[in-house]
């Protein structure tokens, strides 16, 4: 497979440094014009084909990922369009709310069109991936794009409404949940731990929560059962996040991109 990834910022660096580490691609291109960018990414990683020209690095890709500013979108694809040839390569636009409808008529043609919403966690194989393809696109390419983010972390193939419900609940949500962390670490320090430790002691929790309801596979209330007892000190701290509407929060931080 011979990859193409345009744009080599936060999130197309966190795809390149996950692709690239895993040795399951091939051949990967990166097109930015940041040089020193570029330049960094060839020292950590020789094997990797790099250039500022758009148009060539699109030309003989089996998948162009489109890793580029919403904003920026229209121009790259107005750029690199004369170069396609839509009944071979597939297209992946990675920019929030670049829907396979706006890619569709941005190309001015149909063909293998996906979107996909990633996360940063990719650099590390732990993104969470919600791919949705377009109207023409083929079952047999569907598996071609899954199996790439699939080496990256998590996948899932939904709607392509659900994309933007992802996107807030898995790349902007892992901001979230970085805000937790810090809640958390902050309280530590206020009961007397020092910064270091508080860290490594809201990570090794956040961890083992997670491993908890990975390897059980149970509700997270399940799992809350075994850790609350009547009377105990538990039910005390997750009755003040009740009171201070910590579920109403989440949830309107998730929907708040919505709008």
């Amino acid at each position: 497979m011979k990859l193409t990834v345009i744009g080599a910022g936060n999130m197309g660096g966190a795809l390149i440094h996950g692709w690239a580490k895993s040795g399951k691609v091939d051949s990967i291109t990166i097109a930015d014009k940041n040089e020193q960018l570029l330049a960094n990414f060839k020292s950590k990683y020789p094997q990797l084909t790099t250039t500022t020209d758009n148009i060539a690095a699109a030309k003989g890709a089996d998948i162009i990922i489109l890793v580029v500013k919403p904003w920026l979108m229209p121009t790259v694809v107005g750029e690199i369009k004369p170069a396609l040839d839509l009944k071979r390569q597939i297209v992946v636009s990675d920019a929030a709310n670049f829907t396979t409808d706006k890619l569709a008529e941005a190309l001015g043609a149909d063909g293998n069109l996906f979107y996909v919403i990633p996360n940063i966690a990719a650099e590390f194989g732990a993104s969470m991936s919600f791919i949705a393809k377009g109207k023409s696109a083929t079952d047999a390419a569907l598996a071609q794009v899954k199996g790439l983010y699939d080496i990256v972390g998590d996948t899932l193939v939904v709607a392509e409404n659900f994309v933007g419900p992802g996107m807030m609940m898995a790349s902007c949500g892992i901001a979230y949940v970085m805000r937790y962390i810090r809640a958390q670490m902050e309280g530590g320090c206020e009961m007397g731990f020092y910064p270091a430790q508080a860290k490594q002691i809201a990570l090794q929790t956040m961890q083992g929560a997670v491993s908890l309801l990975k390897e059980t596979g149970w509700h997270p209330e399940e799992a809350i059962d075994k850790v609350t007892t009547p009377g105990g000190v538990t039910i005390k701290g997750l009755n003040e996040l009740d009171h201070a509407g910590f579920n109403s929060a989440v949830i309107r931080s998730l929907k708040a991109g919505l709008k």
